[in-house]
């Protein structure tokens, strides 16, 4: 691939949901049309008991689901010709990298397992969560077991091993990198690791996977060198700046990737209204909220079920409650070629946030015009918009483009106006 877009669009392909690794081939005419950039696959390693994604076996084999008859796990050959072929279509191809724990019963817990944290009595340990509100409520993870990247006794080679792997989908030309859980590995291995990547193929990306931790946790992976963190925007509902304020903190490690949904949430499509214009609503927020965007396989046809890492199977493909494949098209369009949407950007709130409605401004940090959004808050009714409401700001932009209905009308700044429904308007000076 010669070259890699500096705003990734990325499209999420669920494994799972494909009989092999050939079919995953037949997705990438579709991927390219609505205009991504980028692809990233869940792990596709040989897995533990569970059966788990996230619960990898075997770095070096390929799950046997995703093979056809024959096919052995040892021999990457089917995904090689998958990498080739995101190569001709221009996609980076991200895979995951998930290195603070294995499968409980990896093949590495008998030949290294002095790069294991064990209990007390000797056992592997396995990793956990403590509901906050409930510190009684403990969570174990009992198919997965922890690696002790800080601690090890051989954390030498232990790094080393890591390195290798990561050279080894190097060379296979994969080169983007979702660190999972990144905050649960030590901000020094990180830099260790892309610091190597980087100086084999400097168009390597490390994509830091930081959802549900503390602030500082997320300080922490300051000096680790991540291109790109995911942000949380997708569960803001505009009426307190908590997420203006997270974006303002991570911008300073790295720029973010914004996702209407992922595969570790409910399908947006699946909760209330579940319409195809809330539906629109959260792509576009994501769309103009970060430089980066994903978007879940599935969300342009309103899939209801829930990507399951453990059990899902093809036949959890829903049928189509519509198809937005054209729409986000355009919107992808938009945030490839307006520049200011091309970045990560300051925001600021330019009206109140117990309004239905909300302005606001999204500042370039690299001289690029600003842009001015207005949403309504409101999913399911209309919402008008006085003119007295309008920022000043506002006022003084020359041209408005409605991103929610299908034809994008752009038209000139009424005194006042009607928003409908999960409605979204940019204004430009």
């Amino acid at each position: 691939m010669s070259g890699i877009s500096d705003v990734p669009v990325i499209y999420n392909l669920f494994p799972r949901h494909f009989k092999n690794i050939d079919q995953w081939c037949d997705e990438i005419p579709h991927v390219k049309k609505m205009g991504f950039n980028a692809l990233f696959v869940n792990p596709f390693h040989e897995t533990g008991f569970s059966g788990s994604l996230y619960a990898v076996k075997n770095y070096y084999k390929l799950n046997p689901l995703f093979l056809k008859e024959g096919q052995e796990p040892s021999d990457f050959a089917p995904l090689k010709r998958f990498v080739d072929v995101c190569q001709k279509a221009g996609l980076q191809l991200i895979m995951d990298l998930v290195i603070n724990h294995t499968a409980f019963d990896a093949d590495l817990t008998k030949t290294n397992p002095q790069w294991y944290k064990h209990e007390k009595d000797g056992k592997l340990s396995s990793p956990f969560a403590v509901d906050p509100d409930n510190p009684s409520n403990i969570t174990v993870w009992g198919d997965l077991a922890t690696i002790d990247n800080k601690f090890s006794t051989d954390k030498k080679n232990l790094w080393a091993y890591w390195d290798s792997l990561v050279a080894y989908f190097q060379q296979m030309d994969i080169s983007g990198y979702r660190c999972d859980a990144a905050y649960q590995v030590p901000a020094q291995l990180w830099a260790f690791l892309i610091s190597a990547a980087k100086k084999r193929n400097n168009n390597t990306r490390f994509y830091a996977e930081t959802l549900g931790c503390q602030v500082c946790e997320i300080e922490a992976l300051g000096v680790a060198g991540f291109d790109y963190l995911f942000n949380s925007s997708k569960w803001w509902q505009f009426d307190k700046p908590w997420a203006l304020e997270q974006h303002e903190l991570g911008k300073k490690i790295a720029p973010s990737v914004s996702f209407p949904e992922s595969h570790d949430t409910e399908r947006f499509a699946s909760v209330p209204p579940g319409s195809s214009q809330a539906q629109k609503f959260r792509y576009a927020v994501a769309a103009i909220f970060s430089k980066g965007l994903l978007m879940p396989q599935g969300y342009e046809f309103g899939a209801t079920t829930r990507m399951d890492v453990v059990r899902g199977t093809p036949n959890d493909v829903d049928v189509h409650k519509w198809d937005l494949s054209a729409w986000i098209a355009k919107i992808n369009h938009l945030k490839t070629t307006i520049k200011i949407l091309e970045e990560e950007g300051s925001w600021r709130a330019l009206s109140d946030f117990r309004h239905p409605f909300i302005f606001l401004e999204k500042k370039s940090d690299l001289g690029n015009e600003s842009v001015f959004v207005c949403i309504n808050k409101n999913m399911t009714s209309e919402t008008r918009v006085e003119s007295w409401a309008l920022p000043s700001e506002i006022k003084q932009c020359g041209k408005a483009l409605q991103l929610i209905p299908e034809e994008m009308p752009e038209g000139k700044i009424p005194d006042g106006f009607m928003l409908e429904p999960a409605d979204i308007i940019l204004f430009f000076k």
